[in-house]
């Protein structure tokens, strides 16, 4: 399994739109930026065609060590979700993408 870096994002950005590579670094860390500070805004960041990224608070709850059996206090926390489009998800499955609505 591999995995994607910000170094290869940036060499993709080079390669395709035609910036230089520190314009195309620059430009991957603009973006990245600005969906940190909106999660960290609690806003959600929609990018159409792969997903939704979010914040949801959890409150506090009671969980068990699980390997002492002992009950725990969990503090309340915000949380990152993330949740799929369709068209990522079919491509992730090697499905059809869905038709769209919007036409």
């Amino acid at each position: 399994m591999n995995t994607v870096t910000r170094a290869q994002l940036a060499e993709t950005i080079y390669a395709q739109v035609g910036l230089s590579r520190n314009d195309s670094a620059d430009l991957l860390e603009t973006v990245l930026e600005r969906m940190s500070r909106a999660l960290e805004a609690g806003d959600s960041v929609k990018i159409s065609g792969f997903g939704t990224f979010s914040v949801r608070q959890k409150g506090r709850r009671i969980g068990r060590n699980p390997k002492t059996g002992v009950e725990v206090p969990i503090l309340p926390r915000r949380v990152l979700t993330f949740r799929p489009s369709q068209v990522l998800k079919a491509h992730v499955n090697g499905a059809a993408i869905p038709a769209s609505d919007d036409v």
